[in-house]
Order: structure tokens, then C-alpha cells, then sequence
């Protein structure tokens, strides 16, 4: 994708903002449709950080498309054919073109639904104390970035922006939705992951982990909302550099994480400002995601 100038925050004055988040901003366009922008903003630690990444808000869109259809026999999801540059005005259209979804509008759970198949970030800091991540005990002597047996569903709340999201047991995501919402959102969840972990295998890449989140519409029916399996909200690896025991390579945000933890901060807002290699070095490794995973 070609570079252009990033785009911190939207502003559309044809639709009415309704919320910005840590990297997408939300426009009503009627009673049962949104307009979501994926702007160039990078979170890390829960933290907006004050420099954007060119070209990042069109990865993220291009990469949840391409899930969004792929993946669509396992659940439905919110995107709608509808195109955003036919809800606003000429001179805005550069804010929405390739990076912006036209969505049906949900009622988004409360909780992001995160599932992972190695030991790595903050599950392997958990695994190292405990021997468990998120109280889901494992088997011992697994080394950093290990696969694990099999996939876990490790959930957590889902903080407004400025807040901090925390780990949560099966057993609290049971008493926010009901057990069985519970059970359908795990077992969904997993489902997502496995499928695409095996195509991204077959393009060269481990998925780590990832996070989801889903939404319900006005008959209860469940729909998987947001985005999906981006950069922003996973952990690749190099299938070829992966070796348990060490910190594989990343094409996610997890580089500009391992420059962050050098920094003198205190992972309070406001983050440090990102070197400008670090800025280009970040979007090549999403670009590169989008490369693997789609070409």
C-alpha cells in the first residue's frame, strides 16, 4: 500500500462522531448502521501513544476484510457492503478511503475475548509465576513462546479508553453473559483462531494469540464485531524463526512494546513520541503481515 500521511483523528462534519476509541472512530449513519474509521492511532500498554504510523488504519482494514470473508462460515460478522465514501462529502472522502467499514450497529459484549496458542507477552510473565495463565493451569516445564497443547481462552474486561483491560475468569464471563452466551462466545472464539492459524500457517505465519470481540443483535444473535485478526490485535511470528525458549520476531505492535519497555516510563499516559525508525520499522512489519497473509 502506498504511504501517505497519517491520520490521527477523523473529523466528518457529514456524520455525527459518537465515540473515539483507541484507534477507531465511530459515526452514526442511521438507526441500524455505523461508519468506522481505522485512523493511524497505535495503543501499547492501554496507552495511545502521541505518534501515528502512516498507513496503519489501511492495514488494519485490509487485513479485516480479508478475515471478515474468510471466516464468515464460522460466524457472521458486522461488516455491511455498503460504501463509506456514499455517506459523506466529497472533500471528506480522503478520511474514509481504504480505511473505513460500513457496520451493522450491535450491542457489544463487555468483555474481548482473547485466545492463545503459545506461551508468550503476559501469559508467559503469568505461566513463569504461577504456572498457569488467566487460572487455567498448564503442563510444567514449557518454555517462552511454546505451543500449547492446545488453544485457551483467556478473556478480560474491556476498559474505556484510558482504563486499564484485566484478565478475567471463564466464571465471570459466565455471570456477565450467562453460561451459555459464555460457552457459545469460547468455543466461537477458539474456532476463529484455529482456522486461521492454519491458513496463516500455510502462509508462513504462527498466530500467537488474538483478540475478539463480539456483539448481539436485537434477537440475541451473536456476530463478530470490530476487527479481526490484524496486527493491532494479534501476535505473528516467522514460522521459520520460531524456536521455543526465545522471543520469536513479531510482524504486530509487539516491537514498538519491546522499544517501550526500555524507555524510562511508567506506562501512563502520555507514551513517549516514536523515533522515526521506529514508526517505519512498525508499518514494513504490518505491511508485511498483509503481504503474508493475503497475497
Amino acid at each position: 500500500m502506498p504511504a501517505a500521511a497519517a491520520l490521527s483523528e477523523s473529523h466528518l462534519q457529514s456524520l455525527r462522531l459518537l465515540h473515539r476509541g483507541k484507534v477507531r472512530d465511530l459515526y452514526e449513519i442511521d438507526a441500524a448502521r455505523l461508519l468506522v474509521i481505522q485512523t493511524d492511532r497505535l495503543s501499547a500498554f492501554d496507552v495511545i501513544l502521541p505518534t501515528p504510523v502512516p498507513g496503519k488504519g489501511r492495514v488494519l482494514t485490509a487485513v479485516s476484510n480479508f478475515w471478515f470473508a474468510k471466516l464468515a462460515h464460522v460466524i457472521p460478522n458486522h461488516l455491511l457492503p455498503d460504501d463509506p465514501a456514499d455517506f459523506v462529502r466529497a472533500d471528506e472522502r480522503d478520511q474514509v478511503d481504504g480505511r473505513a467499514f460500513v457496520v451493522r450497529r450491535l450491542a457489544p459484549l463487555p468483555i474481548e475475548a482473547i485466545v492463545r496458542g503459545y506461551v508468550a507477552g503476559s501469559g508467559w510473565k503469568e505461566y513463569r509465576a504461577s504456572g498457569s495463565i488467566c487460572g487455567i493451569a498448564l503442563p510444567p516445564g514449557l518454555l517462552e513462546a511454546a505451543q500449547l497443547p492446545a488453544p485457551i481462552f483467556t478473556p478480560s474486561t474491556k476498559a474505556a479508553v484510558g482504563g486499564k483491560d484485566e484478565n478475567i475468569a471463564f466464571a465471570e464471563v459466565e455471570r456477565l453473559l450467562g453460561a451459555a452466551r459464555a460457552a457459545e462466545v469460547r468455543d466461537v472464539a477458539i474456532r476463529l483462531y484455529s482456522e486461521a492459524a492454519v491458513h496463516a500457517a500455510t502462509r508462513g505465519l504462527l498466530i500467537a494469540d488474538t483478540k475478539f470481540e463480539f456483539g448481539t443483535d436485537a434477537d440475541g444473535r451473536l456476530w463478530l464485531i470490530d476487527e479481526a485478526l490484524t496486527p493491532d490485535s494479534s501476535r505473528f511470528w516467522p514460522r521459520d524463526a520460531w524456536q521455543p525458549g526465545t522471543s520469536p520476531p513479531s510482524f504486530d505492535k509487539q516491537f514498538v512494546r519491546d522499544w517501550l519497555e526500555a524507555q524510562p516510563w511508567d506506562k501512563r499516559p502520555p507514551g513517549p513520541v516514536l523515533p522515526d525508525d521506529i514508526v517505519q520499522r512498525t508499518a514494513q512489519k504490518y505491511e508485511d503481515a498483509l503481504r503474508r497473509l493475503t497475497a
